[in-house]
């Protein structure tokens, strides 16, 4: 399994990052490969590029605000959350995921 984020918080310091740090980890227990990128106070970091995104099978986004780029996801299957669910929930988020992944 490979998974895409992006995380991005109004303030763009630190649920940013807490947030990407939270999802890689939750996503590394399960064996999957993760990449997050960050679009914070200092701007994107970690920048995923387009094969990066061909190869995904999930992108996760943040919602809380609007994620620069964004239209590199367009064809891709997407799971919005709140950066705050993703700094708190991230190992139940995965759960889900799989969940929906294995049902589909």
């Amino acid at each position: 399994m490979k998974i895409l984020g992006v995380t991005s918080c109004p303030s763009g310091v630190a649920h940013t990052y807490m947030a990407a740090e939270a999802l890689e980890t939750a996503a590394k227990s399960k064996g999957w490969t993760v990449k997050i990128e960050t679009q914070g106070a200092i701007g994107i970091e970690n920048e995923i590029t387009l094969s990066e995104v061909q190869d995904a099978d999930i992108i996760i986004l943040t919602k809380d605000i609007a994620i620069k780029k964004e239209e590199r996801f367009k064809d891709k299957k997407i799971v919005r959350i709140g950066v705050s669910d993703a700094v708190k929930k991230a190992p139940q988020i995965m759960d889900k995921i799989a969940a929906h992944l294995a049902s589909a």
